[in-house]
């Protein structure tokens, strides 16, 4: 199996490691796993594209790509450039340092890379690990994803749904709960939750030069969502699942704006 595998926190994050580790298990003896990540940091930027200007990108070693975009850039630069339009059988984007449940699935350059996969017909996983107050005491805060990440793809791979033939095919979301490895309940199927009372805003201050800058701040990260959603599952120290698609249509609602608008 040949995997392409990227990051929205760049390609010396502690997560890529842990993802290639990963990768390299999946792919087997015979199998390649080719790194396409930003040079820097690229969290926030969701599915953005460099549609308005070039990139650069450099190899840093065998089958290791650092490029100057973001993780959709990384994922159409690996198909198109690194494997000469040669698509892999797989995708994986991560291990995120975060969690990407909720509304953070929204703004997450990790769940991009994943998406621009899926538009290009290549089955995808994004991966993230929920970090809290049992993570912060791990010598390895991605210990629950190092040790459960294999077995959640392959399980992926072997019984998940793909959709192959689809417009918009199926993808995955898959995250992590802040929780030691040993502690993992284990996976359940859920779907994007929302956290109430709590969402991005912007903060401002002063730089010691007088100029005013604003900051973009997250809120709170530990308050559950609906029962049965993403991040309540994993923060009751399970593994969720999220099958997503990149057609944003409000299907349920198409009916009745139709017969509102006839």
């Amino acid at each position: 199996m040949r995997i392409l595998i990227t990051n929205d926190d760049g390609i010396n994050a502690p997560g890529l490691e842990v993802l290639h580790a990963i990768a390299t298990e999946i792919a087997g003896p015979a199998g390649e796993v080719w790194t396409v990540a930003p040079a820097f940091e690229q969290s926030g930027v969701g599915h953005c594209i460099s549609y308005s200007r070039p990139m650069m990108i450099a190899k840093l070693g065998p089958r290791r790509y650092a490029a100057e975009g973001s993780p959709a850039d990384c994922v159409l630069a690996g198909i198109y450039d690194v494997l000469q339009g040669a698509k892999p059988d797989l995708v994986l984007s991560g291990v995120n340092r975060g969690n990407n449940s909720a509304e953070n699935t929204l703004y997450s350059g990790t769940i991009g890379g994943a998406m621009e996969a899926a538009l290009q017909g290549v089955p995808a996983i994004a991966l993230s690990q929920y970090m809290g107050p049992q993570t912060s005491e791990l010598d390895d805060p991605f210990e629950a994803a190092r040790l459960h990440g294999t077995a959640c793809i392959q399980a992926l791979l072997d019984h998940g749904l793909w959709q192959a033939e689809a417009d918009y095919r199926l993808f995955y979301n898959v995250n992590f709960p802040p929780v030691p490895a040993a502690a993992v309940k284990g996976r359940k199927v859920a779907p994007q939750g929302f956290r109430r009372d709590t969402a991005f805003s912007a903060e401002p201050q002063i730089s010691p030069s007088g100029r005013r800058f604003l900051w973009i701040k997250g809120g709170p990260q530990h308050r559950p969502t609906e029962p049965g959603t993403d991040a309540a599952v994993n923060l009751e120290g399970w593994i969720s699942v999220t099958p997503m698609r990149a057609d944003l249509t409000a299907h349920d609602q198409l009916a009745d704006l139709a017969a509102r608008l006839a």
